[in-house]
């Protein structure tokens, strides 16, 4: 590709940046003259939109483009002349010649050159072009005082070996974007306001390491309290040695006082040193810190976008629909300001668009039948975008006539969703629930709006992938109003940090209906299940170290920390509620997410991880999953249970290790084992063992001695060479009868060795007996 053709892409990149801004301007001032038609301030800015674009598409070498902003700007002028009137018409025209403008800087767009013709043609046929050719560029010279209509500036013209004269040309169409009196200020605000590109995956990375950063600034403190620590021990000693030198001084030589004046100096001049040190040191943690968190907190604020950004075209949008049903609607945006993750803004679109359509479709009605109502005939539909208690919430109301629910009980028992005694005696929430179902519509036949059953569903089903929720609110007669309840953003999560055998675990607080501490005495059984009484109600118990995969013995108090959990939406949000019981409560944090790296594929029941205070990793539950791996547990009948009660957790049975890589051997340990009452655990080989004990509690392994990638005897060398393991008692079982084979076992550290040739059912009951003693 040649210096030339990426120079023009380049170029047709910045024309496309510049096409979306000016447009963005158009549109809005376009809906507001068709209420103020002859507003001199709007009429200004749409002209000088108009005027940049035109210039902007001169450079670039959009031929089309310039035709099309030629035309919309002789219709601003005559407007702003009194020789036209914006009306309707003319508004219609002006839109389609924003769409030209917006295609035009699609490089893979196809030239429309019989479309824009016709466009020109419908502006002009629609009087815009009343004004005379001279009194337009006299109108256009003295709006952009120093420079002539780029019709005729033949400075505009591009040479392809003149890069240094294209490049200025560029900056200067880009600058007059933000036409303002002072040229200083112009050029200030465009530094400020310059936007750069910058890849998703560049940004997340930027924020992780952002967040590492925090964490490791934060390692100081720790450091600093233990360097104060001593600080004030050797202020102690010091001490000590004043009292010493007061109490004996009178018996010493006057060598020896010397030599102990000497020795009190000395340390007094470390302990000024380590005072001096100590303070430059706590300065440097309180500075390191808070450069940290401004860091992070930047880092943080680049994923955020302004709530504008995605609804800026909703208001000609809403315009052309209710247009095309015969309807006037005023659309109010409000909360423009209100930061979003850009995640969530990115798929924001389609849910507030079904939205709209739902309300100018269904709730709004026409001007005749607003009237009779005493209403006025231009109905108002509003989007709202706020921040509240931690959480994004985001309303689209509107004053129409809200929903019908007698219509909407017939048409669920039509459907036959429920049956009609039911639906008689649920109340307002209940029923609104199913408008959120897949595939429910009320309306008999369908439109090129709606009667799909396309819609709502659609927005819960986005909600539940951002973990937030909707709630829709109706009034007869007055209008209805949809609330998307969702999390601030996706890179920062509120969570409940609970310890589950060791590890860190992160429960979001978005489901986290409770986080309470249960008397073992209190668990039930209900059914074969455990459960616990909450609000009245039964709740089901389960173990995260079951959920999570975690081995080992939890320790034993007498309450069990429980997170109540759901993934109901709604009405039906206690649908799904579930108790995870849990080692430790260990507070809430916020936590920067880290997504799991791609290779992992989906891990069950985590979502992603998160970096602590301490530098500790935690994973961050996916609670939807986890409900999942419940519902699925219970089918299959394979809940563990929580010990209940000091006794019962007296009475957990003895957990044992058989590492073995012949199968016929490991099965018959096992079953000999677990009918005796053991709980019994296999590895295939001495790796795969020592992986298992390292992650797990046991009270005895059992091991032979050849196996591959690691043999028993590197087995037990390994256990008795932990500090954590070496208490673990460990027998061998082999086919190696010699006693040096025994002796070698023994004195790797064995606890007992029996030969698999005398190897019979009860020898290896009585040796187990011996080392652990009975199963409870």
């Amino acid at each position: 590709m040649s210096d030339d053709e990426l120079s023009r892409r380049s170029l047709l990149d910045l024309f496309r940046e510049e096409a979306q801004t000016q447009t963005r301007t158009l549109s809005a001032g376009l809906l507001a003259l068709e209420s103020t038609p002859t507003d001199a301030p709007t009429l200004e800015a749409c002209m000088r939109a108009t005027h940049s674009l035109k210039g902007a598409a001169r450079i670039v070498g959009l031929p089309e483009a310039v035709d099309v902003a030629s035309a919309m700007e002789d219709c601003f002028v005559a407007a702003q002349h009194g020789d036209v009137t914006i009306d309707a018409a003319h508004i219609d025209a002006l839109l389609v010649g924003i769409d030209l403008l917006l295609a035009a800087g699609d490089a893979s767009a196809p030239s429309a050159r019989e479309a824009i013709d016709d466009f020109v043609a419908r502006l002009a046929g629609a009087g815009a072009a009343a004004a005379g050719s001279a009194a337009v560029s006299a109108a256009v010279s003295s709006a952009y005082p120093g420079q002539e209509t780029a019709d005729a500036d033949d400075e505009f013209a591009r040479s392809p070996d003149d890069d240094a004269d294209t490049a200025a040309a560029a900056e200067t169409a880009s600058a007059s974007a933000l036409a303002v009196t002072d040229p200083s200020a112009a050029r200030a605000s465009q530094d400020r306001d310059r936007m750069l590109r910058v890849r998703a995956g560049t940004l997340d990375r930027l924020l992780g390491f952002a967040g590492q950063s925090l964490v490791e600034s934060r390692r100081m403190r720790p450091f600093a309290n233990n360097l104060l620590r001593v600080r004030r021990a050797q202020g102690e000693v010091l001490a000590a040695l004043g009292q010493f030198h007061e109490r004996h001084a009178p018996t010493l030589g006057a060598e020896a006082r010397a030599s102990l004046a000497g020795i009190r100096e000395q340390l007094a001049a470390l302990e000024r040193q380590l005072s001096e040190r100590f303070d430059d040191l706590d300065r440097i943690d309180r500075r390191g810190t808070q450069l940290a968190q401004r860091l992070y907190d930047e880092a943080l604020q680049c994923r955020m976008r302004p709530f504008g950004d995605a609804v800026h075209a909703y208001p000609r949008i809403v315009r052309d629909l209710a247009r095309s049903l015969g309807k006037r609607v005023r659309l109010s945006i409000e909360g423009e300001t209100t930061q979003v993750d850009r995640d969530i803004l990115e798929m924001l679109d389609a849910p507030l668009g079904h939205l709209l359509r739902n309300a100018l479709d269904h709730g709004i009605e026409d001007p005749d039948t607003r009237r009779l109502a005493g209403k006025p005939e231009e109905a108002r539909l509003t989007i709202e975008a706020r921040h509240s208690a931690g959480k994004l919430l985001i309303s689209v109301a509107d004053d129409g006539a809200g929903v019908d629910l007698a219509a909407l009980r017939r048409a669920i028992v039509a459907r036959g969703l429920a049956q009609p005694d039911a639906v008689a005696a649920m109340s307002e929430p209940e029923l609104l629930e199913f408008l959120l179902l897949p595939g429910f519509t009320m309306r008999e036949h369908v439109t090129d709006v709606s009667g799909r059953g396309v819609g709502l569903d659609a927005v819960l089903n986005f909600a539940k992938a951002v973990h937030g929720i909707v709630r829709i609110e109706s009034a007869a007669g007055r209008g209805m109003r949809v609330v998307l309840q969702l999390p601030l953003t996706l890179s920062v999560v509120r969570s409940l940090i609970v310890e589950v055998a060791g590890e860190a675990y992160a429960f979001p607080l978005a489901h986290v209906r409770r986080a309470l501490r249960v008397p073992r005495e209190a668990i039930e059984m209900l059914e074969g299940q455990q459960h616990i009484v909450h609000e009245g109600r039964p709740v089901g118990l389960v173990t995260a170290r079951q959920l999570l995969g975690a081995s080992g013995a939890a320790a034993h108090s007498d309450d069990v920390c429980v997170v109540l959990i759901g993934a109901g939406h709604g009405a039906d949000q206690e649908a799904a509620l579930y108790g995870i019981a849990v080692d430790r409560f260990a507070g809430e944090h916020t936590l920067a997410v880290q997504p799991l790296d791609t290779r992992l594929g989906k891990v069950r029941n985590v979502a992603a991880a998160a970096l602590l205070e301490d530098g500790a990793v935690a994973l961050i539950v996916d609670v939807e999953d986890m409900v999942t791996s419940v519902a699925r547990l219970v089918r299959e009948g394979q809940l563990a249970g929580v010990a209940r009660g000091a006794q019962a957790a007296a009475r957990e049975r003895k957990r044992i290790l058989v590492v073995e890589d012949s199968l016929t051997v490991r099965e018959l340990e096992r079953k000999l084992l677990e009918k005796r009452g053991y709980a019994v655990s296999v590895a295939v080989d001495g790796m795969d063992g020592w992986n298992t004990l390292r992650n797990g509690h046991f009270d005895l392994v059992i091991t032979d001695v050849d196996m591959p990638r690691m043999d028993g005897i590197e087995l037990v060398a390994m256990i008795r060479n932990d500090p954590q393991q070496r208490g673990v008692p460990v027998m061998i079982v082999s086919y190696k009868d010699r006693e040096d084979d025994r002796r070698r076992g023994l004195d790797a550290g064995a606890d007992y060795y029996l030969t698999k040739g005398s190897f019979h059912d009860e020898a290896l009951l009585d040796a187990v007996n011996d080392l652990i003693g009975e199963a409870t």
